[in-house]
C-alpha cells in the first residue's frame, strides 16, 4: 500500500466526490490539510534522523543514546495522530466500498455522508475520555527524558480534534439534504442505543454478538471506514453493555499505536516510494526483462520475480503493483497479453508475496504477537518462493504452445549491462537483511538504512532524485500510516475489550472440542484468515484475530512462526479473491483493468495459490526451516 489515493480501498467503487464549494472555510481547509501535513512531514523526517543517528551511535561508536526510543515512540504517537487526521480528511481510511459500488448513486451519496457522520460522532464521544487518559497520565515521569508523560498522552486529545476538524470539513462539502438526513438517522440510532442500555447491561457476552457480530459488519458493508466501525463498536460495548470507563480505550488506542515495532512501517513505506522516485525499481525490471523477455511468457515470469523482487523492499503492496504495472504492462500489451489476464497475474503475485520481508503484515504480527520479527522475515522467504514457482509452473503451462516471442534475445553485452546498472538496486535486500542479521540495527531501525543507502544510490550512481517531491512524500507517507496506526488502535482496543468478556477462553475451549486437533485447528484457521482476509483487509483482521487465535495455537503446541506464516497466507488469499476482497479491487485500479474481466482469468490462479497454502500448512519446514 503505497503513493496515496492506490493505498487504500477508497480507490476502487468510490463515488464522485461532491463538488468543492469556494470562499473563506475553503481557504480555511487549504490551511488545515497543508499545515497538518507539513507537521506530519516534519514528525516523520525527525524520526527518520533520530533511528539512523542511534543506529550510528551504537554501531559506530559503540555509545548507544538511551534516549531515543523513548523519544521515538512520544514522537510516534504525535506522527500516528497527526496522520489519522490527515488521511480522514483525504478520506483514505480503509473502506469496504464493495456493497456500496454496487447500489445507485443516490444512495452511495447517502451512505457516504452517513459514513462521515457516524465517524464524527464517534470522535466527539471519544473526546471527554481522551482528556481523562490525559489526566491519568499527567502524573508520570518518563525514566529517560524525565518529562511528564502528559506530553505524549496529549497526543490523543489533539489528534482527535484535528480528526474533529476533518470530518466537519469532509461534511462540509455534502449536500446540506445528504447532511441533515445522515445526523437524523445517527442521533435517532445514538439515542435507541442509549435507551437500551438497562438491557445490554444484562445481556453479559451476548452483547459481543450485538456489538461486534453484528454492528461492526454492518457498519462496514455500508461503507464506514474499518479503523472507525471497529472503535465505535468497541465504545459503544463498553459504554452501554459494561461497566468500564470509555478512558480504557483511549489507553488501547495509545498503546496500539504507539508500538515501537510499528515504527517500521512508515519508514519502510517512505522507502518504497524512494524507490520508485530514485528509478530503482524500473531498473531492476529492465534487467528481468531483457534476461526474460525474449521466452515464450517471458515478461509475466519478470511479472512473477519483479513482484518478488520489489515486495522485499517496499513492504507496501500497492506501492509493489504501482512500481511493476506502469513499466511492464505496456510492453505486455505489446505482445499481444489481454490487459486482464496480466491484471490477474498482478493480483495473484500480491498474494504470493504477502510474506516477503519486510512486509508490514508480518511487523504488525510480530508487534501483536511478541514474535521475532526478524524470525518472521527470515520464515516468510521460503513459502512464498514456493508459491512463486507454482506461479511459473503454471504460466509455462499456459503458454507453452504459444507462438514463439518474436522479440528478439538482448546481446549478452546489453544484459551485463542492465545488470550492473541494476545491481545496487538488486543489492537493497540483501543490505536490510544483513543490517538486521549482523546486529547493525533493529527490526525497526533496519528502513531507515535502507533509506539511506536508497538516497544514496539515487544521488550518487543514478542521479534521479527530485527534491520537489520530496514534501509530499513524506506527507503522503504520513497520511497512510496514520490511517494503518490508527486500525491497529481500534483493532487492539477491540481486541481486549473481547478478550476481558472472557469470549477468548469460550473459543479456545469450542475449538479443543472440536474433533481432530491439530490438522482440523489449521483448517479452520486458513478458512477463517481467508474469510476475515477478504471481508476486514490483511492488516485488521491480523491485528484484531491474531491475539485471540494465538494462544490456542500455542495451546496445541504448534509453532508460532509456522503459524503466523500460514494465517498470513491465508489472509492474503481473501484479500485478492473477489467479490469482497478489496486487494483485489485495488489491483484492477492499478492495472487499468475491468474487475469482471480480471476475475475470469483470476481463478485458476487462486487455486494454485490455495494448493500452496495447504502444502505449507502441511509441511512446517518450510515456514520454520530456515530460521
Amino acid at each position: 500500500m503505497a503513493g496515496t489515493n492506490i493505498l487504500t480501498s477508497e480507490t476502487v467503487g468510490k463515488p464522485a466526490d461532491f463538488d468543492r464549494k469556494t470562499g473563506w472555510v475553503t481557504t480555511l481547509d487549504e490551511l488545515f490539510l497543508g499545515t497538518i501535513s507539513a507537521i506530519a512531514a516534519i514528525l516523520l523526517a525527525i524520526e527518520i534522523v533520530v533511528l539512523f543517528v542511534g543506529i550510528v551511535a551504537r554501531y559506530a561508536f559503540h555509545h548507544p543514546l538511551i534516549w531515543t526510543d523513548e523519544f521515538n515512540s512520544i514522537l510516534f504517537l504525535w506522527l500516528g495522530t497527526l496522520g489519522s487526521a490527515l488521511a480522514l480528511r483525504r478520506w483514505q481510511h480503509m473502506r469496504m466500498t464493495t456493497f456500496v459500488s454496487m447500489l445507485p448513486a443516490a444512495w452511495q451519496d447517502y451512505l457516504s455522508g452517513l459514513a462521515v457522520v457516524v465517524v464524527l460522532v464517534f470522535l466527539v464521544l471519544l473526546l471527554p475520555p481522551s482528556f481523562e487518559h490525559v489526566q491519568t497520565e499527567a502524573g508520570v515521569i518518563s525514566p529517560s527524558l524525565e518529562i511528564s508523560m502528559f506530553w505524549r498522552a496529549a497526543a490523543m486529545p489533539v489528534g482527535i480534534g484535528l480528526m474533529i476538524i476533518a470530518a466537519l470539513f469532509r461534511l462540509r462539502n455534502m449536500p446540506l439534504k445528504i447532511s441533515i438526513i445522515s445526523f437524523a438517522v445517527a442521533i435517532v440510532a445514538t439515542g435507541a442505543l442509549a435507551l437500551l442500555q438497562s438491557t445490554f447491561l444484562d445481556l453479559d457476552q451476548a452483547n459481543l454478538a450485538i456489538f461486534f457480530l453484528i454492528g461492526v459488519p454492518l457498519m462496514v458493508f455500508v461503507g464506514i471506514p474499518i479503523a472507525f466501525a471497529f472503535g465505535a463498536a468497541t465504545f459503544a460495548y463498553l459504554t452501554l453493555g459494561t461497566y468500564v470507563p470509555p478512558s480504557i480505550l483511549v489507553a488501547r488506542l495509545d498503546a496500539g499505536m504507539s508500538q515501537l515495532l510499528l515504527l517500521a512501517i512508515p519508514t519502510f513505506v517512505f522507502l518504497g516510494l524512494l524507490i520508485e522516485m530514485t528509478g530503482m525499481a524500473q531498473r531492476m525490471i529492465a534487467f528481468l526483462s531483457n534476461l526474460l523477455g525474449h521466452v515464450r511468457g517471458g515478461l509475466q515470469y519478470v511479472l512473477i520475480a519483479a513482484m518478488y523482487l520489489v515486495s522485499g523492499i517496499s513492504g507496501s503492496k500497492a506501492a509493489d503493483m504501482a512500481a511493476i504495472a506502469p513499466a511492464l504492462f505496456p510492453e505486455m500489451e505489446k505482445l499481444g497479453n489481454d490487459r486482464a489476464a496480466m491484471t490477474a497475474l498482478l493480483a495473484a503475485t500480491g498474494a504470493q508475496t504477502e510474506t516477503v520481508p519486510p512486509s508490514l503484515i508480518l511487523i504488525a504480527v510480530g508487534s501483536v504477537t511478541g514474535l521475532s520479527i526478524a524470525g518472521l522475515f527470515t520464515a516468510g522467504l521460503l513459502p512464498s518462493v514456493l508459491l512463486g514457482v507454482m506461479l511459473c509452473a503454471f504460466v509455462w503451462y499456459r503458454t507453452r504452445k504459444a507462438p514463439k516471442n518474436d522479440t528478439p534475445s538482448v546481446k549478452r553485452s546489453v544484459l551485463w549491462k542492465s545488470f550492473f546498472v541494476a545491481l545496487p538496486a538488486l543489492l537493497l535486500p540483501f543490505v536490510i537483511r544483513s543490517a538486521v542479521v549482523e546486529g547493525v540495527a533493529t527490526a525497526t531501525e533496519v528502513s531507515t538504512v535502507g533509506v539511506v543507502y536508497t538516497l544514496l544510490v539515487g544521488l550518487v550512481l543514478y542521479r534521479q532524485f527530485k527534491w520537489k517531491r520530496l514534501f509530499p512524500m513524506l506527507a503522503a507517507t504520513a497520511s497512510l500510516s496514520g490511517a494503518i496506526l490508527f486500525v491497529t488502535g481500534a483493532a487492539t482496543g477491540m481486541a481486549w475489550a473481547i478478550t476481558q468478556s472472557g469470549f477468548s477462553q469460550t473459543l479456545a475451549d469450542a475449538i479443543a472440542e472440536v474433533p481432530g486437533g491439530m490438522p482440523t485447528f489449521m483448517a479452520l484457521s486458513i478458512l477463517l484468515f481467508a474469510i476475515l482476509g477478504s471481508v476486514l483487509e490483511g492488516l485488521p483482521a491480523i491485528v484484531l484475530f491474531g491475539p485471540l487465535m494465538f494462544p490456542i495455537a500455542q495451546g496445541l503446541g504448534i509453532n508460532d512462526i509456522y503459524y503466523a506464516i500460514v494465517a498470513i497466507l491465508a489472509m492474503s488469499l481473501g484479500l485478492f479473491t473477489p467479490p469482497f476482497g478489496v486487494g483485489f479491487y485495488i489491483t484492477c485500479a492499478i492495472g487499468g483493468a475491468d474487475p469482471n474481466h480480471a476475475m475470469r482469468h483470476l481463478w485458476p490462479y487462486l487455486a494454485i495459490l490455495t494448493i500452496g497454502v495447504v502444502i505449507i500448512a502441511l509441511v512446517p519446514w518450510l515456514s520454520i526451516g530456515l530460521i
